[in-house]
């Protein structure tokens, strides 16, 4: 492989004094006795125990031997379980970095759900490269030379799934394990009591809720926001979240985060669920009409995922696939459709010409569109290419989001190699 992908998130943590931000790097953090938390684009918490460690997340299979030489300034005890938040690559792809020599396999708990999402997985290993290329800024040559592969098969698969709650008894410890569905349909959160730590996984992690990623799977911000709820009810004395630098010994800021994330979740839904039910406009229409809440709060900053996204999964839940414009039902081809519009604009050339025009102006989403069918119609034309290029890496710098920001610069790059986005 000759690029590590998360390479590409430098630019969020370097020199960021705010050690709460998504992509916090460090550990490890005692956050209660005997437990600490370290993180590495994902968090990871050991809690040392009579019987041995029990893991929380293991990290991705490019990080986790850092993960685990961490932790192991801390403890020499052998892995006696391991727990999966969920089955994302992050997640619970670096058990086996944990492993002391000769130790016997741990016991690796989950969801049921995830041993369907690694099945999928090794389904659409084609369509993941690909997509994950976009999400993270790459282009189609990047995804075909295998760059964006982020899965090893087999990670350490569950030997003990459970359906809606599950108690573990570890080393004088206990452990519980919550299912709730929210990034994912497997996602579980974890609280153990007698330290007062709180695990959530994905279902906190320093920022807008992943909740609305325009590539991947349906997500559940409604659910979401309820299992928020639950987990503040529990008072935890730290959180060790599955993005972001740990909390401890804070319970009332916890609360705050928790309460307050779930709030942005419901306030989107609820929106979204109203103009759907007031007349069933066009879905675009309805992304235009939500208006997420204002936050100042950094935890609520639209770091990696976006309210615009997040509408766009409910609606896609509640409302089908059908965009709602009548041409769209039955759709034409891309590229006869372009060279139609760019007939009646007088040449490929004079559509990505008015697209800079508007880019220019501000009105960078209507670019957007005209540059599309420009390089549809046109691809082989080097100042079609460029002016699509250039309109996309403008709107790339101009977001906030990691999602918008990347496949933005996924965009640029595949407009320049004269090649359809998707």
């Amino acid at each position: 492989m000759a690029e590590n992908p998360t390479n590409r998130f430098s630019e969020f943590r370097d020199g960021d004094p705010d050690e709460a931000k998504f992509f916090w790097s460090g550990g490890p953090v005692e956050v209660a006795e005997r437990t600490w938390f370290q993180s590495q684009l994902s968090g990871c918490v050991g809690f040392e125990t009579d019987a041995g460690l029990v893991l929380v997340d293991t990290g991705t299979r490019f990080l986790a031997k850092q993960l685990a030489e961490r932790l192991r300034e801390r403890t020499q005890a052998p892995v006696h379980t391991a727990i999966y938040t969920h089955g994302h690559v992050d997640h619970a792809f670096g058990l086996d970095q944990f492993l002391l020599p000769g130790q016997q396999r741990p016991r690796v708990v989950a969801h049921r759900g995830v041993m369907e999402r690694f099945r999928r997985y090794e389904q659409t290993s084609g369509h993941n490269s690909v997509i994950n290329a976009r999400q993270f800024g790459g282009d189609a040559a990047a995804a075909a030379a295998g760059q964006y592969n982020l899965f090893e098969w087999p990670p350490i698969p569950p030997d003990t799934l459970y359906e809606d709650q599950l108690i573990l008894e570890v080393g004088g410890l206990t452990f519980e394990l919550h299912h709730c569905r929210g990034e994912t349909d497997d996602h579980t959160w974890i609280y153990n009591p007698e330290r007062g730590v709180l695990c959530p996984g994905d279902l906190f992690i320093y920022g807008v809720p992943n909740a609305g990623n325009p590539q991947k799977a349906q997500r559940y911000p409604w659910d979401w926001a309820k299992g928020l709820r639950e987990m503040a009810t529990k008072n935890a004395l730290s959180l060790a979240p599955g993005h972001g630098g740990p909390v401890v010994n804070d319970p009332k800021k916890i609360r705050r985060m928790l309460l307050e994330t779930a709030a942005f979740l419901d306030s989107i839904v609820e929106q979204t669920l109203a103009a759907l039910n007031d007349g069933s406009p066009p879905h675009v229409d309805i992304v235009h009409a939500v208006k997420p809440p204002a936050s100042d709060s950094p935890w609520l900053f639209p770091v990696y995922d976006e309210a615009e996204f997040i509408v766009r999964n409910v609606i896609r839940h509640y409302g089908g696939w059908w965009s709602g414009r009548p041409s769209e039902l039955k759709p034409a081809a891309r590229e006869p459709l372009a060279q139609e519009i760019a007939a009646l604009a007088g040449s490929p050339g004079a559509l990505a010409t008015r697209a800079r025009e508007l880019h220019e102006k501000g009105e960078s989403r209507l670019a957007g569109h005209l540059a599309d069918w420009a390089l549809e119609a046109d691809p082989d034309d080097p100042a079609v290419r460029e002016a699509a290029a250039a309109i996309y890496d403008a709107r790339a710098r101009a977001e906030d989001s990691l999602m918008a920001k990347n496949l933005f610069n996924s965009a640029a790059a595949y407009a320049r190699a004269g090649k359809r986005f998707c």
